[in-house]
């Protein structure tokens, strides 16, 4: 039997024409963040603006490539205080060394500024980097490299006296090894017009960073001469019209009764503990010791050898008005 229909046209549906199909497919799983093309250029952009913002806090320095060890000699002043400090007392530097992203404060910028008007490089280092330059100590994420000392030879101590036409003043140490005295004695020795500092090559004290920061600079003007052997060095500047005067508590006569004081002299200071050693005490022309209290057996290197040379300066001073 034939269909019905009804007189009327089929009404047309409409359809896609395929263009959703793609859709209904899905797209897939998520990519990963480092994926998509936005995060190298939102990378970039925090990197521009970390950047920046170190930028605007410290002023622009040269920047070297990462020193790969350290120059024989060569010492690292370690943590924000002692590179500060060692910064403003003007200690020769040779580079200064920064971790990454480090936390900035007042006493880092204000060693980054010093570095800059000084014109010390700056190398930027990563934290462990720094732990093998400081040897592990605290760094707190700066460090200062000094350079190896120069040391004079002692005759150009009395060379550089005669050459100012002053009495040669020189101070000898025998057996102190604490860098900090060497640092106090430095300081009283340019107050007091000493013209230089000699030390023993083996078993004493050497221009450290501890040297340095303790003589607030004036080791960078006044000249520490080694000596291969102590005793012989003293003999030779005997040998040159200058008097050995060593500093000892069992002594008999005061510093202040030595009658050799104004004359070209050699101080010799030992150490706290044991003091001269014999053979530099029997090198001296004279051995003279410091009025103390009872209860004090023994002064600190460095104070009795600032109490020494402001003696010898006091008569010197008094022997030229009279």
């Amino acid at each position: 039997m034939a269909r019905k229909t009804s007189g009327k046209p089929a009404k047309k549906q409409k359809g896609s024409g395929g263009k959703i199909r793609g859709s209904l497919e899905g797209r897939g799983p998520t990519p990963p963040a480092h994926m998509r093309h936005w995060y190298k250029e939102r990378v970039r952009a925090a990197e521009r603006q970390r950047k920046a913002a170190a930028a605007a806090q410290a002023p622009a320095l040269a920047r070297t490539p990462s020193r790969p060890f350290l120059e024989e000699g060569a010492e690292i002043i370690a943590g924000r205080n002692p590179v500060v400090e060692a910064l403003r007392a003007d200690i020769p530097a040779r580079v200064l060394y920064v971790a990454y992203r480090i936390d900035t404060d007042d006493r880092v910028r204000e060693a980054i500024k010093i570095a800059a008007d000084r014109d010390i490089p700056m190398v930027e280092v990563s934290r462990d980097r720094l732990d093998q330059l400081t040897g592990g100590a605290v760094h707190q994420g700066i460090g200062l490299e000094i350079p190896p000392y120069e040391y004079a030879h002692p005759d150009d101590l009395v060379e550089a006296a005669h050459q100012a036409g002053e009495v040669p003043l020189i101070v000898a140490l025998d057996g102190v090894t604490d860098p900090r005295n060497l640092g106090a004695i430095a300081r009283s020795a340019a107050a007091f017009g000493a013209h230089g500092i000699v030390v023993p090559s083996r078993r004493s004290v050497g221009v450290t960073s501890g040297a340095w920061k303790t003589s607030a600079g004036t080791l960078a003007t006044l000249p520490v001469a080694r000596a291969s052997n102590l005793t012989q060095t003293l003999k030779a500047y005997r040998k040159e019209g200058l008097f050995v005067v060593g500093l000892d508590g069992d002594a008999k006569e005061e510093i202040a009764d030595n009658t050799l004081l104004t004359e070209p002299l050699v101080l010799v200071v030992g150490s706290e503990g044991k003091g001269l050693s014999r053979l530099v005490r029997e090198t001296c022309d004279m051995l003279a010791r410091i009025p103390m209290g009872e209860r004090v057996e023994s002064l600190n290197a460095g104070v009795a050898a600032g109490i020494a040379l402001y003696e010898i300066a006091r008569r010197r001073r008094q022997a030229v008005t009279q």
